[in-house]
């Protein structure tokens, strides 16, 4: 089924969609198709859509005539109801072709059931595209779709279904769908670029050179096979080539600006917590890995959001925020690359939300677009202005020739008016009157033809001084596209030395880390030296310490030794007190004064044995005297002074109870 609906031709088979007056509608065609309504508000999601009903339609298309039994339409549109999320109206098929034969029904004629019933009912974000995608995808795999059956396919199944939505996004919005060869190296270069490998442009140009390409571009099973056969990912693991896919996949289908590990701040226990970061135009999402299975908030993003460069503060380097109206997010990188890489993602949001562009990709496809329309409207004119200077250059040639024809015909004339002028000689004589009114027409004759010749040889000046005036012009366009090369040659250079100081910057960079785990080294090891040195002092602490109760001890003993030795000297005092006393009693007893006896004659007579009692008197004041003497000794042993005091205690008597009354107590 062709874009007009004529059947017989497969390799033009398209279900046309509905696109806005302003761009021309495959497959509508004047074979009986009213003026379609007024396209919806969602034209971009309806044309994504419609690309890949397109390629089911096809796949229906058995007999390949551009028409599909209403039984597998059925089936078609049973599925779309349910994966675009649509209440199912089994019997509207029936009644929009009430009025048909039993046969096959073809695009123009499903076009108005596919737009009144489906796809007018489709809301945004009420289905997920990539299941739609994957049942149109299951649909046309199964007939055109054939990978090596050894298993030796570049892609696996399901990178080339993510490559057919690739394809069915940066294709032309024309029947049947192709992708240009511009955008075929836009895509593989961004795979490429995500497994850090060059794709050779030469080699793909060959191959595209090489490969018939139908409408302009390659078809999907065109580029399919192109990135099957491995000659541009010849090398590469699948493994590698499926997370690139992955990648690129995510950013150009789902809209995946940056994703990647953040350090995010809370906000009630301002604690760091390392989170999945996802950056889309409109939002900012984070979950707690990134299998992405579990969400813990979003950021909305719009024209009154900004982020900010954050200085380095509580442990954590590479801090930015992102300030919203209600709140601010601080987030910490891992280094300042990566900072860098996340405040112009989330600037480039932050732009597309305040230019009301819901897809930074799609932003970029119609700039690609605009350009090669440019680009081919520039070599228009360059041909138009070629094929000018190429009628120009005819011109020239053929006023040449005519003057030239003019040239000849002079000599002509020449040549015939000297015979004239031979014959009338011959007949001067007769015909001397006739003759002189001839030579006066040919005179007149003559005059004018030189006149004649003076304008053409002004015309033929002007036409040199043209013809010069263009060779400037074409030397001029020269230069100009000189110039256009060297610019291009000048920029392939700045690109060669931006990626050579990324390359330096990456290596500092690595140095640094290395600085850095050696410095790590060191304060682990001074710490370890630290320890040791502080168990060192706890210890002589412990021993100093022990020295000083050791002391407090000899402090304590200090002081009763003293008290004991100030006892003693008081018992000491007290006794020779009571020994004084006690001999002056005795003496006054035992020995009365009479009238005339002298005090010597005493001593020797009765009390004569009391005298060892006064000599160990004597010796007790000797003590007595000894000890006040040796006070500023205290560390002289106590036992001694006990039993120096006990021994002269013993041997004093003991005093009367009325002599011991008198005497003060300790």
């Amino acid at each position: 089924m062709g874009p007009g609906g004529v059947p017989g031709r497969p390799e033009q088979a398209a279900l046309p969609p509905r696109v806005p007056p302003a761009r021309a509608a495959p497959g509508t065609g004047s074979a009986g198709s009213a003026e379609p309504p007024p396209p919806p508000p969602a034209m971009d999601l309806r044309a994504e859509l419609l690309k890949s009903i397109w390629y089911a339609f096809t796949a229906l298309d058995v007999e390949k005539s551009g028409k599909v039994s209403k039984s597998q339409l059925k089936v078609l549109s049973h599925n779309l109801y349910t994966v675009l999320c649509i209440p199912h109206d089994p019997v509207a098929l029936e009644e929009h072709f009430r009025d048909d034969d039993d046969g096959p029904v073809s695009s123009q004629g499903y076009m108005p059931y596919l737009n009144k019933y489906i796809l007018d009912k489709v809301e945004e974000g009420a289905f997920v595209k990539e299941n739609f995608d994957e049942l149109c995808w299951t649909l046309t795999a199964k007939k055109n779709y054939k990978p090596d059956r050894n298993g030796n396919s570049v892609v696996s199944h399901q990178d080339a279904f993510k490559l057919w939505c690739l394809f069915n996004f940066l294709s032309e919005d024309k029947y049947p769908l192709v992708m240009v060869p511009d955008e075929v190296e836009y895509l593989l270069k961004k795979i490429c670029t995500a497994m850090n490998v060059e794709l050779n442009s030469c080699e793909l140009d060959d191959y595209l050179s090489q490969e018939p390409q139908g409408q302009g571009g390659l078809t999907v099973w065109q580029f399919l096979d192109m990135v099957n056969s491995g000659r541009f990912l010849r090398g590469i693991e699948q493994e590698a080539i499926s997370m690139a896919v992955e990648e690129v996949y995510q950013e150009v289908i789902e809209d995946v600006l940056k994703q990647g590990y953040l350090w995010k701040r809370g906000q009630l226990r301002r604690n760091w917590s390392e989170r999945w970061f996802m950056l889309k135009p409109s939002v900012l999402s984070y979950y707690m890995s990134e299998e992405r299975k579990e969400k813990k908030g979003s950021i909305a993003l719009d024209k009154h959001c900004c982020v900010e460069v954050l200085p380095d503060r509580d442990g954590k380097r590479c801090m930015f925020c992102v300030k919203t109206l209600s709140r601010t997010y601080e987030m910490s990188a891992s280094d300042t690359r990566q900072r860098q890489e996340w405040t112009l993602a989330i600037q480039m949001a932050i732009r597309l939300q305040t230019e009301g562009k819901k897809s930074l990709h799609k932003d970029l496809k119609q700039k690609r677009r605009e350009q090669r329309e440019q680009r081919e409207q520039r070599k228009a004119a360059k041909e138009e202005e070629t094929q000018r200077l190429k009628q120009l250059q005819e011109e020239k040639e053929r006023k040449l020739q005519e003057l030239e024809l003019l040239k000849e015909a002079q000599r002509q004339a020449e040549i015939l008016l000297q015979e004239e002028e031979q014959r009338r000689r011959q007949q001067h004589e007769e015909m001397q009157r006739t003759l002189e009114i001839q030579l006066r027409e040919a005179e007149q004759a003559r005059a004018s033809m030189q006149a004649e010749m003076v304008l053409k040889e002004a015309e033929a000046e002007r036409q040199r001084k043209r013809i010069l005036e263009l060779e400037d012009m074409q030397e001029r366009l020269q230069e100009a596209l000189q110039q256009e090369v060297k610019a291009r040659q000048d920029e392939e250079a700045v690109r060669y030395a931006q990626a050579r100081l990324l390359a330096e910057e990456e290596e500092k960079l690595k140095q640094l880390m290395k600085l850095k785990e050696e410095q790590e080294e060191y304060i682990i090891k001074t710490q370890r030296e630290k320890q040791v040195l502080k168990q060192e002092m706890e210890n002589k602490n412990k021993c100093l310490e022990e020295a000083q109760k050791q002391l407090e001890e000899v402090r304590v003993n200090r002081q009763r030794v003293d008290q004991d030795v100030m006892a003693a000297q008081r018992k000491l005092r007290q006794a020779s007190t009571n020994v004084k006393h006690w001999n002056v009693q005795m003496n006054r007893l035992m020995h009365p004064i009479g009238p005339g006896d002298k005090r010597t004659n005493v001593s020797g007579g009765v009390f004569a044995g009391y005298q060892p009692l006064l000599s160990r008197r004597d010796s007790s004041l000797k003590l007595k005297q000894r000890v006040e003497d040796k006070d500023s000794d205290p560390t002289r042993e106590n036992s001694k002074e006990n039993v120096s005091n006990g021994g002269n205690s013993s041997v004093l008597p003991s005093p009367d109870v009325d002599t011991m009354a008198t005497e003060p107590t300790n």
